[in-house]
């Protein structure tokens, strides 16, 4: 690992509590403006951290972590994503936070557009990048773990290395990291692993919690949310993603009343570990351009 691991920063959660829960949160502390980052299935708010870097001062950015912090059985639906979307209301809420600039990514895309247009969170604009909207009749069928191919990927994922070096050898082998930016590379074996009691490295989000968000998506569909979504979209998307197996941007992108598209080229589903400048440089132009 190189010598940046000796000097990752340190970004402790806080948390707020929702009712009988405690939501986790990464928060940079800036301007009046927020700015609410949510990652997607499985992911960390600490691998926001170089888009938050560069949003910070000037705006106050604050990254939820959509884990475990709600006990959810996968056998049994998962984690709803509709609860998730009203815990960040009632999160905004006990904040004080009005009109906020939201920016999810994959699930966090879909929590949003959910938390916004079904649940009445006001925003000053939305950025959802690659965000899951799963073809209409999915929504329709009830699923079994067994049925949903990615909650079944996920309790397959690997969870268990002897220490850094190996966990970041192995994420350098797989074809899902091997675009990942160095930096944020780091802070997944960082932030992302924990020690157990024997020593060995597991991963923060489980399995069985990246499951249980998996089986949450399918209960809610997006579609018919998306024309009443009143403030400013920005549709990002990777030019070489995978996600058109799963999703269909272009028959969601005129369905907003107020919406623009980027393609950012290079780029796979996980646009924000690949390309964190560009993804920062995007967040602030559509900032530019919605600000009266």
């Amino acid at each position: 690992m190189s010598s940046r691991t000796t000097i990752l920063p340190k970004l402790p959660l806080m948390f707020q509590r929702i009712g009988d829960v405690d939501l986790p949160y990464l928060v940079y502390d800036g301007g009046p403006s927020v700015v609410i980052l949510i990652h997607a299935t499985g992911f960390l708010p600490w691998l926001w951290h170089p888009v938050a870097r560069e949003l910070s001062p000037a705006r106050t950015v604050i990254a939820p972590f959509i884990g475990d912090y709600r006990k959810a059985d996968p056998e049994k639906g998962g984690l709803l994503w509709a609860t998730i979307a009203q815990d960040i209301i009632t999160f905004c809420e006990r904040n004080n936070i009005e009109k906020p600039l939201l920016v999810g990514h994959s699930m966090g895309g879909t929590v949003l557009t959910i938390a916004h247009a079904h649940c009445g969170l006001d925003a000053q604009g939305m950025i959802l990048i690659e965000p899951i909207f799963l073809p209409e009749d999915f929504y329709r069928i009830h699923f079994t773990i067994q049925d949903h191919p990615l909650a079944v990927k996920a309790l397959k994922r690997s969870n268990q290395w002897k220490n850094a070096s190996e966990a970041m050898e192995y994420l350098k082998s797989r074809d899902l990291f091997k675009n990942w930016n160095e930096e944020i590379l780091e802070l997944y074996v960082h932030y992302g692993m924990k020690a157990e009691p024997g020593g060995d490295l597991h991963l923060v989000c489980s399995p069985h919690t990246e499951a249980a968000l998996f089986m949450g998506g399918v209960h809610f569909s997006p579609w018919p949310l998306l024309p009443k979504v009143s403030c400013p979209v920005l549709l990002v998307e990777g030019g070489t993603s995978d996600s058109t197996l799963f999703t269909n941007l272009d028959k969601a992108l005129p369905l907003f009343t107020n919406a623009s598209h980027v393609l950012v080229k290079d780029a796979g589903h996980l646009i924000p570990m690949e390309k964190p400048a560009e993804i920062s440089a995007i967040i602030n132009d559509f900032l530019r351009s919605i600000s009266v």
